[in-house]
């Protein structure tokens, strides 16, 4: 079996109004995130990790944001994409960890939904999906709720 780990990460900065979308999952927050696509983080930084451990470059290599075809794309149909390009190079998630990095909003009522859409999305059981939230106690852009950034980590196994 040959074992492949990716790391993934993203930020986008808050703008007033709009959704904010994390993990496929509307949460009610003053602002959303400003970005090409819906914004979703989370979940961008899940499609790098993939991407990254297959060695098929980023996010932006395959969604560019200079293309109008992307423009406020649900994030979900890219990670079914990544989860494709995956498919066809006959691998499959061992585990996602994912770390949201966010002073605000609370995401604890919101992890389990995340975990659920990533799992579905990805084609493995739930317990294969780790969703944690931290704060970084006030200091950086984080901290001054400017925006948000994640971190994903994933293991891929071939099924060659």
């Amino acid at each position: 079996m040959n074992i492949r780990i990716g790391n993934g990460f993203d930020a986008h900065r808050f703008k007033k109004g709009g959704k904010l979308i994390l993990g496929g999952v509307e949460i009610a927050h003053h602002s959303g995130l400003e970005a090409h696509s819906d914004g979703d983080v989370v979940l961008h930084a899940v499609c790098d990790s993939i991407l990254g451990a297959l060695a098929k470059g980023d996010i932006g290599q395959h969604f560019p944001d200079s293309s109008d075809k992307f423009a406020g794309i649900d994030s979900r149909l890219l990670l079914r994409k990544v989860y494709q390009i995956m498919s066809d190079d006959n691998y499959v998630i061992g585990n996602v960890d994912i770390t949201i990095i966010a002073q605000a909003p609370k995401l604890a009522d919101h992890v389990q939904s995340m975990c659920d859409n990533i799992a579905q999305d990805l084609h493995v059981s739930q317990s294969a999906i780790s969703v944690k939230a931290t704060t970084t106690e006030k200091m950086g852009f984080t901290g001054r709720e400017e925006g948000i950034a994640v971190m994903s980590s994933v293991m891929i196994n071939s099924v060659d």
